[in-house]
């Protein structure tokens, strides 16, 4: 079965354009042009991936991508004619996957959601170490048991750092690999998730280490 994608666009003939190459590339795509049409779908219809522009009638592409991250985890690629540094990392803090700026190029754009679905149709299994597990599938994180509520980029964030055991990696690769962005600029938000990673979870507050200097890596001890 094709993968389903949406793509929430208020510029007619960007929104044709865009959906024809997907479809050219064996995409099932919906196009919808405001804010309401899209929350209607995105409540009723299941979709492998999402293309959002942010400024929309009815209700901007910041809510409506509060509300997909809210339901799960479906892939989600920012497009706007603002391609100021603020607007890329809030939209990034907010969980996008992705964030490209007007006006976009067709092959990128269909490379781009090539790399999304392919990341999401890959099957990983759960990952646990001593009192912490961590579900991928339905993005959860258990510690103790106990069901953790972490944000989409707090929750990729330690799987990235999970699944690279005892590697080190700066601000610029992590924000880079797990942001799904080449960053250019202020590097602190990296600061600001492993901090709430610490406050969240004991794991992290033992094992989640700083190597000064340089950026952060996970490792345990007596595993």
């Amino acid at each position: 079965m094709d993968n389903k994608i949406l793509i929430v666009e208020d510029e007619t003939k960007l929104s044709k354009v865009m959906a024809l190459y997907l479809k050219k590339n064996n995409y099932d795509v919906t196009c919808v042009q405001d804010g309401i049409d899209a929350e209607i779908l995105i409540n009723s219809t299941h979709f492998d991936l999402i293309i959002l522009d942010v400024m929309l009638p009815s209700k901007d592409g910041w809510a409506l991508l509060r509300k997909i991250k809210s339901l799960g985890s479906t892939p989600v690629i920012l497009t706007t004619a603002r391609g100021e540094e603020d607007d890329r990392i809030f939209g990034l803090e907010l969980g996008a996957d992705d964030y490209m700026v007007k006006p976009i190029s067709m092959r990128e754009l269909v490379l781009r959601v090539n790399l999304r679905i392919n990341s999401k149709s890959i099957n990983h299994k759960s990952l646990s170490f001593g009192n912490l597990t961590i579900l991928e599938e339905s993005r959860e994180v258990l510690e103790n048991g106990k069901q953790v509520s972490l944000t989409p980029k707090e929750f990729d964030l330690l799987l990235f750092l999970s699944k690279n055991m005892g590697q080190v990696f700066n601000r610029e690769q992590l924000l880079s690999t797990v942001w799904g962005y080449d960053f250019i600029g202020d590097s602190r938000t990296i600061d600001t998730h492993i901090k709430k990673l610490r406050e969240k979870l004991k794991f992290c507050e033992k094992y989640l280490i700083t190597v000064w200097g340089v950026g952060y890596k996970m490792v345990v001890y007596g595993e």
